[in-house]
């Protein structure tokens, strides 16, 4: 009987997912469920790449395990994180075997939206951005944009 009130209360609030911020009007939302790790990391830890695509920052070892990280603005083909930033917002995400990070402007913590309020993003956005998305919410005169964490990273261009 508790058990299936919980889940009654869960679908009233809304499944979690991890809020960040691209820029000044660009707000991402992640599910948690992929979300491996949130830190914050000093970009002198990352070791830069050569020849390598401008959307990698470099390699990040955290805790004895090596991970990509990537400007998630500047993958997406939107606003890229300041050059000169002395501190890097990392979201690792994992699917599988597979895991990358995910450098943002800012990590604005956990929110949650139930499943009804996720509308599609076709026509919304650019065509380029719809593969990585699972839809988006209107909250706010905002729109938030909903990852597809499992997309990014089978994403050819990351392969």
């Amino acid at each position: 009987m508790m058990e299936t009130q919980l889940l009654s209360v869960q679908k009233k609030v809304g499944d979690p997912y991890l809020h960040l911020q691209i820029d000044h009007q660009t707000q991402i939302l992640l599910p948690t469920l992929t979300t491996k790790e949130v830190l914050i990391t000093d970009a002198n830890r990352l070791t830069i790449m050569p020849n390598m695509p401008p959307y990698f920052l470099g390699l990040l070892n955290q805790r004895s395990r090596i991970f990509w990280i990537i400007d998630l603005g500047k993958f997406l083909a939107l606003s890229p994180l300041k050059p000169d930033a002395q501190q890097y917002s990392i979201a690792i995400i994992r699917a599988g075997k597979k895991a990358i990070g995910l450098a943002v402007e800012k990590v604005l913590g956990v929110t949650r939206f139930p499943a009804e309020k996720i509308q599609s993003p076709i026509g919304a956005f650019k065509a380029s951005l719809i593969p990585y998305l699972k839809g988006c919410i209107t909250q706010e005169k905002q729109i938030l944009l909903i990852l597809d964490p499992e997309a990014i990273l089978n994403a050819p261009i990351l392969q």
